[in-house]
C-alpha cells in the first residue's frame, strides 16, 4: 500500500531523515518507535505531504506521492492524527468532524460518516453539541481520531497518541487503537510507549538518529533484551 524509498529530510539546512525505506501492507498495523529527536513525527510529516523530502521515492498504491501536491495527499487515501490532536478547541465536536469531511467525496458522505464515527465512539455522539477544547484528553484523542476517518482513509497515520495522557487514558487510547484496527484500517503509528504499542500492530520500524536500526514483527521487538532495556525501561 504504501512504500518509501530512500528517503532524505529535513529543515532547512538540518537533516531530520536519513535513507528511509519501509513499507505498508493494506490491513496491517505498523509501529514506528524510537526516542526524542529520532525523526517519527519527521517521518509522518513527510508522508502526510506536510514536509518536502530533499531525496527519494514515496507511492501510495502506485501514486507518486512526491509528485502530489499537498493538499491533495488526503484524496490518496491518507490522513493524519497530529501530534497533540490539533482539534478546533472553540467548535463543536460535531463541527470538528465536519472539518474532517472537507474533501467533495466525503462532503457527499457527511451524514453517513457522521452516523459511522458515533457508532464507533459512542461518547462523542453525547457530546456532540460540546466545544472540542472542554473535553478530557482522551475524549479529545477520540475526536482527533474520528475527524481522521470522516474523510474515508485507506491508511490512518497516528502521531504520539498517548503523549501527554495520564496512564488511564493511555490504555483508553490504545484501546481506539484497536477498535479501528478491527474496522479494517491500514494503521501507521508512531509512539514513544513501547510496551503499549508493541501490543497492537503486527510490525515496528526502530528509528534512531533518522534512521531506521531494525525492523521486523513486533513480537521480536517486544522479546528483545535491547529494546527492553532502551525503550521499556525493563
Amino acid at each position: 500500500m504504501l512504500e518509501l524509498k530512500g528517503i532524505d529530510a529535513g529543515y532547512g539546512a538540518f537533516q531530520a531523515l536519513f535513507g528511509i525505506s519501509m513499507n505498508v501492507r493494506a490491513g496491517e498495523a505498523v509501529a514506528v518507535i524510537g526516542a526524542n529527536g529520532a525523526g517519527k513525527t519527521t517521518l509522518l510529516r513527510v508522508i502526510s505531504g506536510l514536509l518536502a523530502p530533499t531525496a527519494g521515492s514515496m507511492t501510495m498504491e502506485g501514486s507518486d506521492l512526491i509528485a502530489t501536491p499537498p493538499h491533495r495527499i488526503i484524496e490518496t487515501g491518507i490522513a493524519h492524527v497530529p501530534e497533540g490532536r490539533r482539534l478546533f478547541p472553540r467548535l463543536s465536536v460535531e463541527d470538528n468532524l465536519r472539518m474532517g469531511a472537507f474533501i467533495p467525496a466525503a462532503r457527499r458522505r457527511f451524514t453517513e460518516r457522521r452516523d459511522y464515527v458515533y457508532e464507533l465512539f459512542p461518547r462523542l455522539k453525547e457530546r456532540r453539541a460540546q466545544l472540542a477544547g472542554t473535553m478530557s484528553g482522551g475524549e479529545q484523542q477520540m475526536c482527533a481520531i474520528a475527524r481522521t476517518l470522516m474523510s474515508g482513509p485507506k491508511l490512518v497515520l497516528l502521531d504520539e497518541p498517548s503523549m501527554g495522557l495520564a496512564p488511564v487514558i493511555v490504555a483508553q487510547v490504545f484501546e481506539l487503537v484497536k477498535r479501528i484496527r478491527s474496522e479494517g484500517y491500514t494503521v501507521l503509528i508512531v509512539e514513544q510507549n513501547v510496551s503499549q504499542v508493541l501490543k497492537v500492530v503486527d510490525r515496528a520500524y526502530l528509528l534512531e538518529v533518522g534512521r531506521i536500526k531494525a525492523s521486523g514483527p513486533a513480537g521480536e521487538f517486544a522479546a528483545s533484551d535491547e529494546i527492553r532495556k532502551a525503550y521499556m525501561g525493563v
